[in-house]
């Protein structure tokens, strides 16, 4: 089938390529010459594990093409709108701009497809009741292209993508009721036809329900994430080990063990922004008592990144300025380039603005770093980032970082003190090899 993916950012630069490599012919357009010329080229512009073989691959089959060239999206049957929805400057609400911008570009092209009906499918993660506006703005704009809007959101995982691409844990159609909507299924059950073939779940539901499903499961994760974070500041006034409690209530089929390790919390360029978002509709809809606890899950995260720079002052006995401390880790999560309200970060910033010499070094992300926040001093080499150091923060969980030597890297530092922002470490490992070892809630 012909496709058009609209935003080619993370999503749909990977939706884009796992659809050409099923088999489709897929154009993907977006307003940025230098990221087209990039993935154009066969250039990844941000870091995802496999992302580059399988760009490669697919650019090679001639079934994928990039351009910035709005026109280019007319032969496409079936348009994905992938653009990016960032929390706004001044409030928690959602930034809908270049979703509008998208949807206004592709309307004005809209017309009649010869293979079949002509379907539009939103990816981007919106507040609830935009797909409604926007699918009366395709009735009203192109009334004889005969375009339905289906709502299907994306479950990305960054350092899983083209996994969660391929093979997804479910697919959610929001759907129009009546003979459209039920069109507009068959051409996108043909799209994915490979995953359903496999037997990936398929959920059909109604516009609103599509469109809370993103942000319902995003604020059931980020609670669990700081429910656990709660349980280490209890631990850690207790004496009592957050990773054995987390163990304990693991076992539990009812709880499970994953997203239970306490740390320094979740940031990135989704949870953060999407239980904001979340509050801040449900306050619009009038209901925002509904969400009231989400106000203390995103407090408890927020207030984990300043409980590190407590411990890193601590450990440099009450004051950071003029202590050299490394901090292992930039972006927000591990293969990932990606330091959107990277807690590793703010960890860094809080750092240096008490007066510490920090030094950042992350496998992936230390451009983005340069680029964004040009007054930390950055370090490719973990090592020398190392050299000196009054104490260590390990704040993304990356393997070269977990997997350090603890008697070699201590040959390196000034004293041999480490906090474990994601308790990855194992302790006793690190105590044995002389170092003074702080988890977050472990005696």
């Amino acid at each position: 089938m012909r496709l058009s993916v609209i935003g080619c950012g993370y999503l749909g630069a990977v939706h884009a390529a796992c659809m050409a490599d099923l088999g489709h012919e897929v154009v993907g357009v977006d307003v940025d010459a230098a990221k087209v010329d990039l993935l154009a080229a066969g250039t990844p512009p941000f870091h995802e594990p496999g992302f580059a073989d399988l760009l490669e691959r697919a650019l090679a089959t001639g079934r994928l093409t990039f351009t910035t060239d709005p026109d280019a999206v007319a032969s496409a049957q079936v348009h994905f709108v992938c653009v990016g929805t960032p929390q706004r400057e001044d409030s928690y609400a959602a930034d809908l701009r270049y979703v509008d911008d998208a949807v206004d570009a592709l309307v004005a092209r809209l017309a009649p497809h010869p293979d079949g009906p002509v379907v539009v499918v939103g990816k981007s993660t919106v507040p609830v009741g935009t797909a409604e506006r926007i699918a009366a703005r395709i009735a009203r704009a192109a009334p004889d292209a005969g375009a339905t809007l289906v709502w299907n959101p994306e479950f990305l995982r960054e350092g899983f993508a083209i996994q969660d691409t391929v093979s997804p844990d479910r697919i959610v159609y929001g759907l129009p009721p009546g003979p459209d909507g039920e069109r507009a299924a068959e051409v996108l059950d043909a799209v994915y036809a490979d995953l359903l073939a496999r037997g990936v779940p398929r959920l059909r539901t109604d516009y609103a329900t599509s469109q809370l499903v993103k942000v319902a499961a995003n604020s059931f994760l980020a609670t669990k994430i700081s429910f656990i974070n709660a349980m280490a500041e209890l631990c850690e006034a207790t004496g009592a080990d957050v990773t054995e409690l987390a163990e304990a209530i693991g076992y539990d089929d009812r709880i499970g063990r994953k997203f239970l390790r306490a740390g320094v919390g979740f940031g990135g360029g989704c949870l953060p922004k999407d239980i904001r978002a979340f509050m801040a509709r449900a306050g619009e809809l009038g209901v925002d008592q509904a969400l009231t606890f989400l106000r203390e899950v995103d407090a408890i995260n927020l207030r984990r990144r300043e409980h590190v720079v407590e411990l890193a002052a601590a450990a440099c006995g009450g004051s950071l300025s003029g202590a050299r401390v490394a901090v292992l880790g930039a972006a927000f999560k591990p293969d990932s380039d990606d330091i959107r309200d990277s807690p590793a970060l703010a960890v860094a910033e809080g750092v240096a603005g008490r007066g510490g010499q920090v030094v950042v070094t992350d496998p992936a992300a230390l451009e983005n770093v340069r680029r964004t926040r040009p007054h930390l001093r950055t370090e490719p080499d973990v090592r020398a980032a190392l050299a000196g150091a009054d104490v260590v923060l390990l704040l993304t969980e990356w393997r070269e970082y977990v997997g350090l030597d603890p008697a070699e890297v201590g040959e390196l530092v000034a004293r041999r003190q480490v906090v474990d922002g994601r308790n990855v470490l194992d302790p006793a490992r690190w105590r044995a090899a002389g170092w003074t070892y702080r988890g977050l809630g472990r005696p």
